[in-house]
């Protein structure tokens, strides 16, 4: 009873006073733990965000996720580029013959999974010898493949084009369409030679020179027989004068007319020839 004779003695505005700063000290408090626990919840989310970038370029990069940045931008920590603007961009890029004017953004456009099938990229080696490992990743693939690829070169030493960095499987293990293959023939010159005659001749005798790298998308009965009548056979082989079509005068058991294609494109060359063909040649 004195207890609360004692507290009813207290002016209100007192009590009052007190009851509201023990509210605003419990918002404080419940303020600061929220965010704490988002403060935590951001670090956790950074630091299991790392990213792998491309580190060609003088003033761009493209990270493992598909977005494109400058240098600048780049997150110190997770080495990402920022998330805004287009994912898998392939701005600067000709989407037949997938090749891109610009390296960061082929890597870009090529990590794109409606682009590049990963279960294709895992099984291919990175080099020709036998020896040699495959990717491990769809980035290992599109960083190596934008940078290096032969068939944007004419006489190893200039560019085919403004587009030469190119992403698209090789030509011995895509299953290309037409579509496909001619984008990839765009400024090259298709020649069918004379009886007997090696595409360096072939080409030569038309002030230019024969693209070997080219050959393997000639080697094909489909090509072939946009420039041959192929004599409705169209037969694999191995030989150096490949693609090529055999004479109409040839030996019976050569089969006359008819086209040829080799299976093992590691000996295609543009010195090859025989003097019962005619070769395809691609000349540039």
């Amino acid at each position: 009873m004195l207890e609360l004779k004692s507290i009813s003695k207290i002016p209100p505005k007192i009590i009052s006073n007190f009851l509201l700063i023990c509210l605003a000290w419990h918002l404080i408090i419940l303020e600061l733990g929220s965010t704490v626990s988002a403060i935590r919840k951001d670090v956790s989310l950074q630091e299991n965000r790392h990213c792998r970038t491309t580190v060609q370029g003088r003033y761009l990069l493209s990270d493992d996720n598909g977005y494109v940045c400058d240098a600048l931008s780049v997150d110190p920590k997770s080495r990402c580029c920022p998330i805004r603007g287009e994912q898998f961009s392939c701005h600067g890029c000709n989407l037949v013959s997938q090749c891109c004017n610009s390296y960061e953004y082929c890597v870009s456009c090529c990590l794109n999974p409606a682009r590049t099938q990963k279960d294709l990229v895992l099984k291919l080696k990175t080099a020709k010898p036998v020896s040699a490992g495959t990717y491990s990743s769809i980035f290992d693939y599109c960083a190596g493949r934008c940078r290096h690829n032969s068939e944007s070169v004419v006489h190893e030493n200039a560019y085919l084009s403004d587009f030469h960095h190119c992403f698209s499987l090789p030509s011995n293990s895509s299953g290309d369409s037409d579509v496909q293959i001619e984008a990839r023939l765009v400024g090259i010159k298709i020649i069918a030679g004379r009886q007997g005659e090696s595409c360096d001749s072939v080409c030569k005798s038309n002030g230019q020179s024969c693209v070997p790298n080219k050959l393997a998308l000639l080697n094909q009965c489909q090509i072939m027989q946009k420039y041959f009548s192929c004599k409705g056979s169209c037969l694999a082989s191995i030989g150096a004068d490949q693609p090529a079509e055999v004479v109409d005068d040839a030996p019976n058991d050569l089969n006359p007319g008819a086209c040829l294609y080799t299976e093992k494109q590691s000996i295609l060359s543009c010195d090859g020839s025989h003097q019962h063909t005619r070769r395809l040649c691609p000349c540039a």
